[in-house]
């Protein structure tokens, strides 16, 4: 008996005393998109579970409503603007993430953890923008958006290279058409889970950036004409698997009560792109949009034991608050430079007395302030910028049209009577006005402001390719 029991816990894995962390970030997954956020046509039950034994954040903002920028906010806390990142950055970029700012994963490697990232990257794809000089020990995936290839629609124009997956700084196989396209999701789970495998007995953190669900569309064989909804149906159905297949793994390697599982898209959905595009559920326009269906997206938390299950919570969050929070929960000192995120804990433990953030600046294009928004209260300024409305969208992967540079007037909102930004307030709330007006000019001072021709203080370079 006492040999079994000798063996028993030799064969079971040693807990580690600091919790592991998995991020997903999805490509253009709308605020409607999942079958827990309101869905039709395909169900997703692992991230439905994901939301029952954890807690649904409702009003999480990204930084800006683009890859690139998006995700370079995502892993350091900082507006990409402060940094120097705006837009999408596009195949031999000479810019990239700088290497003076400290990432996520570099702050965790320096407490020990082991950091993969399996999936899409877009910060740079020449070697020194590449993850593995930002602190990830493995990398498998693609280095920028999976529309950027010999397929686009618009190639004649673009005139893109061909997409290679990448191993490390390695190109290894490239991804010719949907056929390929379809292998990515799989492809990127089955390298998670042996992550997970490997690393089970040291803490780990582990990032998948799924490319999907960013058009174009592709489904493997198993889930293609499964939905409801068509191809984007299925789609969302895989990346649903996917989730459920990391979270079964934990919980079969005994790491599940000590993993930190955090859920959440990059920006709004595209819309012009019909069906093959997400929801927004029901709020105002979508990617490369200052408005609220290009910045809200759904957020998922969950940590048994730690994160309240059932729970909704309705504060004020931004991805640029997760770096902070992680940090602190992982024992991780915060990065040299400045950042923008805030440390969210608390309420993420439960304590729904604490507003751990009030304000947030919507920038867009190269570093214009479109809006600013403090509480329930956001204020859109005069500005040029993308629309979808008035037109019809495309179908099957083909675009429909939109206006990149439709004037908007300026417009004060009250979002929580009006999630929809349909009735401009000004006129019955001016002292909210100058009050984010207020708002505004320190965010002008800090970060500047193109809109104004106003230079910030405090912005930070990119990291630019050495000249030949």
């Amino acid at each position: 008996m006492a040999c079994f029991f000798l063996l028993g816990s030799w064969m079971r894995p040693t807990k580690s005393a600091k919790p592991n962390v998995v991020l997903f970030f999805m490509d253009d997954l709308g605020y409607g998109d999942l079958s827990c956020t309101g869905a039709m046509g395909y169900q997703t039950p692992n991230l439905d579970r994901m939301a029952a034994e954890g807690s649904r954040f409702t009003n999480f903002l990204v930084a800006q409503a683009v890859c690139s920028a998006s995700r370079a906010a995502l892993l350091t806390g900082c507006y990409p603007n402060r940094i120097g990142l705006t837009g999408a950055l596009g195949p031999n970029s000479p810019i990239g993430l700088n290497a003076n700012e400290e990432t996520l994963a570099e702050l965790l490697k320096e407490q020990g953890y082991a950091t993969g990232l399996f999936g899409k990257w877009h910060l740079g794809d020449q070697a020194q923008f590449l993850p593995t000089r930002h602190g990830f020990d493995e990398y498998f995936g693609v280095p920028y958006s999976h529309d950027m290839w010999p397929l686009h629609p618009d190639q004649a124009r673009a005139n893109y290279p061909s997409l290679f997956l990448m191993e490390g700084e390695q190109r290894t196989r490239e991804v010719k058409d949907l056929n390929d396209a379809a292998e990515l999701t799989t492809a990127f789970t089955e390298r998670a889970l042996g992550f997970i495998r490997k690393h089970r007995k040291e803490p780990f953190f582990l990032y998948i950036p799924h490319p999907l669900p960013h058009v174009p569309l592709a489904a493997s064989a198993r889930f293609r004409g499964k939905s409801g909804r068509g191809l984007f149906g299925d789609v969302l159905m895989e990346i649903d698997w996917s989730v459920g297949q990391v979270l079964n793994e934990l919980k079969k390697q005994g790491l599940d009560k000590n993993t930190l599982v955090l859920f959440m898209g990059d920006n709004g959905p595209w819309l012009n792109y019909g069906d093959h595009a997400g929801s927004a559920g029901g709020l105002r326009e979508g990617k490369g949009t200052s408005f609220e269906g290009g910045h809200r997206v759904p957020c998922l938390v969950r940590w048994p034991g730690v994160v309240p299950a059932g729970r909704v919570s309705n504060k004020l969050l931004t991805a640029l608050d997760v770096l902070p929070t992680v940090a602190r929960i992982c024992g991780a000192r915060l990065p040299k430079q400045r950042i923008d995120g805030v440390d969210w804990l608390a309420l993420l433990k439960g304590d729904e007395s604490v507003t751990p953030r009030d304000h947030f600046y919507y920038y867009y294009r190269r570093n214009s302030l479109e809006a600013v928004r403090k509480g329930d209260w956001k204020l859109v300024f005069a500005h040029p910028g993308r629309t979808y409305e008035g037109y019809l969208p495309g179908q099957n992967g083909k675009p429909g049209p939109n206006t990149e540079n439709r004037p908007f007037p300026t417009a004060l909102y009250d979002l929580q009577r009006d999630p929809g930004e349909r009735y401009d307030v000004r006129e019955q709330h001016p002292e909210r006005v100058a009050e984010l007006e207020k708002l505004a000019e320190q965010a002008r001072a800090d970060l500047g402001d193109d809109l104004q021709q106003r230079p910030g203080t405090n912005n930070r370079p990119p990291g630019r390719v050495a000249s030949r």
